[in-house]
C-alpha cells in the first residue's frame, strides 16, 4: 500500500484531483449563476453541472495513466526506468507549474467566497429570474357569440388561478396583475417577463345554451413550448369540476407537489347549483371592478351577485365569504356606516366558516371583518395569517398582513410583506402605491418615487398616483418638482386629493391669496358623500389662509361654518378620531386654544392602536399647540415626530407658515439646524 499512495503521489493523482475539484467547482458557481442571465434553460445548466461531476473519476483516470514530459504527453508506463519509483526523478519545473496553477485556482476560490460575503447577490427583482414552478393564468378568450357571457370566461379563469394559488409549491401570479394582458398577447415571452414567470396558462371558453367548451393549454415561455393542453366539453349542470382537473393537471406537468390539505382544497366542489355557480361567477367579475373603480355601482352589483348565490345554495361557503368581503369592504369605504352592513358581513363570514372549516376563503372574510370593520388588528392578523397558510399565493393576504402591521407600527414588516406581496402582483399599481407610501413614511424618498415611477408604468394615466408622487415631492421639500407635476394636472374642481395638495403646495410657498380662490372654487360631485365632508376641511383652512394672509377678521365666518357642520354630524361619529381631529383644527382656527387642545388630545387617545392614524394626530396635536402659543409644549415634541415614520418631515418644519409663531424660538432653531436622527 505505501508503494501504491507513493505510485499515486508520483503520478500527480492528488494534485490533478484537487485541481479538478477547485476547477469545478468554481465553473458550476459559473453555469448557475451567469448562463440564467442568458435565458439558458435549467435543464442546459443541469446537464453541464452533471457533466462537470462526471468528468472527475475521469480526470483522476487519465492522471494515472498519462503523465506530462518535455516530449509532450506520454503513458506514465511508457517513461524510461530511470525515471520510475522516485519524486525526485519528477522534473523540478514540472512540479512547480502543477503547484502554480493548484495555487492560482485556489486563490480564484477564495476571492470568490470572500466576493460572496461582501458583495451578496441581490434578491431576483419581480421581473426576471423567473422560477420554473412560477405561472400566470392569462385572461380567457370568450368566444360564445353572446358577448355578455364574458363574465363566464372570467369567472372560470378566476377560479382555475385561484385553486392553483393554494398550491405552495407553484408561485402564482395574481388575477390584478395577469389581467391586464390580452388572452393570446403578441408577444408571449415579454409579457412572461414583465410578469416574472417561467409559465403561462391560455384558455377560451364557449357558452352555448347550457353546453360549455373549455380549451386550456400550458407554454413555457421562454421556447413557447407547449407542455400540456386539454379540451373540455361539459353541461352547465357538470361545469364545477373542469377548474380543479385543470388546476391538478398544471400541478402534476409543473411537478408541484401537494399536500393532503392541498389536494383536498384544489379539488372541491363549491356548489351542485348551476344557477348559483352562474350568479358566483358574475359576482368574481364585479367583485374586482370593485376594488379598482371608484364608482359605488360595481360594489352594490357584486354583493347583489353574492347575495343571490347563496340564496339559491344555502350551502354555498365560497359564496358566502365572498359576500362577507364585498360587505367588509363597503363598510370600510363609507363615510357614513350604513347600519345592518357590518353584522351582515359578521354572519356571511361565520356561515362559510360553518360550512367549510378548511376554506381558505373563510379565513380570509373573518380577517377582512375585524380589519376594515371592527379595527380589530391583532384579530385581524390572525385570520390572515391562517388563511394564508391555506392561501400561499394570495396576494391580497399578503398585502392585508402588511397593512395591518403598518397600523401596529412594524414598519419594515410592513414593508417586507408588500415587496413580497408585489411579487406575486407584480402589474397592480395600487400595492405598489401603497409600498411607495410606506418607504415614504419612513422618508426614504427616493425609493418612494422610484415606486411610483413602476405603478406609473403600469397605469400611466391615473391621477391618483401622480398625486402620490407629489406627496412624496412635497414631503422631500423638493417643492419645484411638486409644482411642475401638479401643473400637468387638471384644475381643482371635484377631486378632495388634488385639493389637498395644491392647497398644501400653496400653503408651503405662502401664495395665501391663490389659495383662498382655489378654495373657494372646490365643487364636490352632487352625492359624493365624501366630497362633501371635505367642504369642512375647506372651510376651517379658507379660515387658515385668511389667518396666515394677515386678514384674522375674516377668518371667522368660515370656521363658524365649519363647526356647524361638524355640530350637525351624527353623535356615534363624532367620537371618531378623525372627526375629533376636524374639531382641533376648527377650534384653533377659532383661537379657542383649550377646546383646540382638548380635541386633539381626544384623538390622540381614539387612535392609541392605529401607529399611522395616532402619528398624524399626534402631529396636528402639536400644531394646535404652536399655532395658540403653547411653544414649551410643541418644541418638546418635535422631536420625536422628526423621527416617528408618518410624523413630521423637516420640510413641513422649515416651510409650513403653522410653525410661523415659534420660529423666534431659539430650540426651534436648533431643531431646524440639526438634521433628525435616523
Amino acid at each position: 500500500m505505501p508503494s501504491f499512495f507513493a505510485e499515486l503521489q508520483r503520478r500527480h493523482v492528488y494534485k490533478v484531483g484537487a485541481m479538478y475539484a477547485v476547477a469545478g467547482w468554481l465553473l458550476v458557481q459559473v453555469v448557475t449563476q451567469v448562463l440564467p442571465v442568458f435565458d439558458v434553460s435549467a435543464l442546459a445548466q443541469r446537464i453541464i453541472v452533471m457533466v462537470i461531476v462526471a468528468g472527475f473519476p475521469v480526470a483522476l483516470l487519465l492522471s494515472w495513466i498519462f503523465d506530462i514530459t518535455p516530449q509532450g504527453i506520454v503513458r506514465t508506463d511508457a517513461l524510461p526506468e530511470a525515471q520510475r519509483g522516485a519524486a525526485a526523478a519528477v522534473p523540478p519545473g514540472r512540479e512547480r507549474l502543477l503547484n502554480y496553477l493548484l495555487g492560482g485556482l485556489l486563490l480564484l476560490a477564495a476571492a470568490y467566497l470572500a466576493a460572496e460575503r461582501i458583495w451578496p447577490r441581490p434578491v431576483a427583482a419581480p421581473l426576471s429570474g423567473a422560477a420554473d414552478k412560477s405561472i400566470a393564468v392569462l385572461p380567457f378568450e370568450n368566444l360564445s357569440d353572446d358577448k355578455n357571457n364574458a363574465y363566464f370566461a372570467e369567472g372560470i379563469q378566476d377560479e382555475i388561478l385561484t385553486r392553483l394559488a393554494k398550491i405552495g409549491e407553484l408561485r402564482v401570479i395574481s388575477r390584478t396583475s395577469s389581467q391586464q394582458y390580452a388572452a393570446k398577447p403578441a408577444n408571449l415571452a415579454d409579457a412572461a417577463r414583465q410578469l416574472g414567470v417561467a409559465n403561462v396558462l391560455e384558455g377560451s371558453v364557449q357558452k352555448i345554451g347550457d353546453a360549455v367548451h373549455i380549451n386550456v393549454q400550458l407554454i413555457r415561455a421562454a421556447g413557447d413550448d407547449h407542455l400540456w393542453a386539454e379540451s373540455y366539453d361539459r353541461k352547465l349542470d357538470n361545469v364545477f369540476g373542469v377548474e380543479a382537473e385543470v388546476a391538478q393537471a398544471i400541478a402534476q406537468a409543473l411537478q408541484a407537489r401537494l399536500s393532503g390539505g392541498e389536494a383536498q382544497n384544489v379539488a372541491a366542489k363549491p356548489t351542485d347549483n348551476p344557477a348559483a355557480y352562474d350568479a358566483y361567477l358574475r359576482g368574481l367579475g364585479d367583485h374586482a371592478k370593485a376594488f379598482t373603480q371608484s364608482s359605488e355601482k360595481p360594489k352594490r352589483q357584486a354583493e347583489a351577485d353574492f347575495a343571490e348565490a347563496v340564496r339559491l345554495d344555502p350551502a354555498f361557503a365560497l359564496a358566502w365569504a365572498r359576500l362577507s368581503i364585498i360587505k367588509s369592504y363597503i363598510y370600510f369605504t363609507q363615510f357614513k356606516h350604513e347600519p345592518g352592513l357590518l353584522d351582515g358581513a359578521r354572519e356571511a363570514a361565520d356561515t362559510a366558516l360553518k360550512l367549510r372549516p378548511e376554506l381558505g376563503e373563510a379565513y380570509l372574510a373573518q380577517g377582512y371583518y375585524r380589519y376594515w370593520g371592527l379595527r380589530d388588528f391583532d384579530g385581524g392578523l390572525q385570520f390572515f395569517h391562517q388563511a394564508l397558510q391555506r392561501l400561499p399565493n394570495n396576494a391580497d393576504v399578503l398585502a392585508a398582513i402588511a397593512y395591518i402591521e403598518r397600523r401596529k407600527g412594524h414598519w419594515q414588516e410592513s414593508t417586507q410583506g408588500l415587496e413580497q406581496a408585489t411579487l406575486l402582483d407584480p402589474r397592480n399599481a395600487g400595492l405598489i402605491a401603497g409600498l411607495a407610501n410606506n418607504y415614504s413614511s419612513m422618508r426614504q424618498f427616493p425609493r418612494a418615487l422610484a415606486a411610483y415611477d413602476q405603478a406609473l408604468a403600469v397605469a400611466p394615466q391615473d391621477a391618483d398616483l401622480m398625486l402620490g408622487k407629489v406627496q412624496v415631492y412635497q414631503d422631500a421639500g423638493d417643492l419645484d418638482a411638486a409644482g411642475k407635476l401638479l401643473a400637468a394636472l387638471p384644475p381643482v374642481s371635484d377631486n378632495p386629493a388634488l385639493l389637498n395638495l395644491r392647497v398644501n403646495q400653496l400653503q408651503m410657498q405662502r401664495r395665501y391669496d391663490e389659495g383662498i380662490a382655489v378654495l373657494q372654487a372646490y365643487q364636490p360631485q352632487p352625492g359624493d358623500a365624501a366630497g362633501e365632508s371635505h367642504l369642512i376641511w375647506r372651510d376651517y383652512f379658507l379660515g387658515f389662509f385668511q389667518i396666515f394672509a394677515g386678514r384674522p377678521q375674516l377668518a371667522r365666518a368660515p370656521c363658524s361654518r365649519a363647526l356647524d357642520s361638524l355640530n350637525g354630524l351624527s353623535k356615534t361619529d363624532a367620537d371618531s378620531a378623525e372627526l375629533a381631529d376636524d374639531y382641533a383644527a376648527v377650534y384653533a382656527c377659532l383661537g379657542d386654544k383649550t377646546q383646540a387642545v382638548r380635541y386633539a388630545q381626544q384623538a390622540v387617545q381614539l387612535s392609541a392602536a392605529d401607529a399611522m392614524s395616532r402619528a398624524a394626530a399626534e402631529k396636528i396635536l402639536v400644531m394646535a399647540q404652536a399655532f395658540t402659543g403653547d411653544a414649551d409644549a410643541a418644541i418638546a415634541a418635535l422631536p420625536r415626530l422628526l423621527r416617528e415614520p408618518a410624523g413630521l418631515n423637516e420640510a413641513e418644519l422649515r416651510d409650513d407658515p403653522f410653525w410661523d409663531a415659534l420660529r423666534p424660538d431659539p430650540r426651534f432653531q436648533a431643531l431646524l439646524a440639526t438634521p433628525p436622527a435616523p
